[in-house]
């Protein structure tokens, strides 16, 4: 899996967002390199795990409805064969 990189806006929107948990929660400033860093820490950390597992819901939901295709297109064989 390559490196999980986010655009330069939505890691502005989230510099900001966490910027205001730490204020909202923790009565503490974070300024926007430490938040960075906290992002860039958060996505080596997470992202992996968060992917693999998002992976893994989405071949448990194709097999579903692999095993269900069994039942929607199978055609039964006609007697006179």
């Amino acid at each position: 899996m390559s490196e999980v990189s986010l655009n330069q806006e939505r890691r502005d929107a989230l510099v900001s967002r966490l910027q205001s948990f730490f204020s909202s929660e923790f009565d503490e400033t974070l300024s926007a390199y430490r938040a960075e860093a906290l992002i860039k820490f958060m996505m080596g950390a997470l992202a992996p795990t968060v992917y693999n597992q998002a992976v893994q819901d989405v071949r448990a939901h194709l097999q579903t409805r692999l095993d269900d295709l069994d039942g929607e297109v199978y055609a039964r064989p006609s007697d006179d064969s």
